[in-house]
């Protein structure tokens, strides 16, 4: 039987990026310094990590797909934070961003993580974002159960197993066609000839039906393919890095 797992600890060569939501900004800064917490106190060194700010939880796939092409980023983490209000808006901003980063980190191969709180009130937010004043050294940290800390951790533990993955012979491009076009258009999506940086506006409809996702307004979309990833050749220089820095 083989038995494979990550380790919390510091990452090799490369760099960390963290997309975060300015909207309900007094929570996504303590998700912010919470995960920043979390990885130095992995050593990971402060010109490592990329602060990303973004309007809202719906823009961060847009950012992730950008910093995950690139082979030197070893994982992007998104933080942000949807409260319920008096209509289903955050249902559809919380279905679409989980799959849009689901979708970019299989496309990809690099570690997306899904940070983004999905509350139904203020306080439920606020109990999940929690800092806390060390009485012993009187350093700032993250309160336990902070989201975005929990967030940096599983960004390290898929860092590591990365690396401790075997090589296969299989081919990961049998991705849904239609789901691959639609984090294509993450990057970029033509309309009658005029571009869109961000995702549709319709990703889900409210129908339970096998359906999905509906662009509406009608009109000639192109969907541009990704590049392609080196992710084999990313992830032998990945290897040889974690050895020599357990050496």
């Amino acid at each position: 039987m083989l038995e494979i797992s990550g380790r919390i600890c510091q990452p090799p060569e490369g760099y960390i990026v963290i997309v975060v939501a300015r909207f309900n900004k007094s929570i996504t800064q303590r998700l912010l310094d919470g995960a920043i917490a979390k990885l130095r106190q992995h050593n990971v060194q402060e010109q490592d990590i990329r602060v990303v700010w973004v309007p809202g939880a719906y823009e961060t796939p847009f950012i992730a797909s950008y910093f995950a092409k690139d082979r030197k980023c070893l994982a992007v983490i998104c933080l942000g934070a949807v409260i319920k209000g008096e209509t289903s808006h955050d249902q559809h901003i919380n279905r679409a961003v989980s799959m849009a980063l689901w979708e970019i980190a299989s496309h990809t191969g690099t570690p997306v993580i899904f940070g983004i709180l999905t509350c139904d009130s203020v306080e439920q937010a606020n109990a999940r974002s929690g800092m806390i004043e060390s009485a012993k050294d009187k350093v700032i940290c993250p309160a336990p159960g902070n989201k975005g800390a929990e967030a940096a951790e599983a960004a390290l533990e898929l860092i590591d197993l990365v690396t401790e993955l075997p090589e296969t012979d299989s081919d990961d491009s049998g991705l849904s066609e239609m789901v691959s076009k639609f984090i294509d258009a993450c990057g970029s999506l033509t309309k009658n000839g005029d571009s869109f940086p961000f995702l549709p506006s319709t990703l889900f409809d409210d129908d339970d039906d096998d359906e999905l996702f509906d662009i509406s307004g009608g009109g000639n979309y192109d969907f541009p393919q990704l590049p392609h990833i080196p992710k084999k050749q990313a992830k032998k220089t990945r290897k040889k890095q974690t050895k020599k820095n357990k050496k």
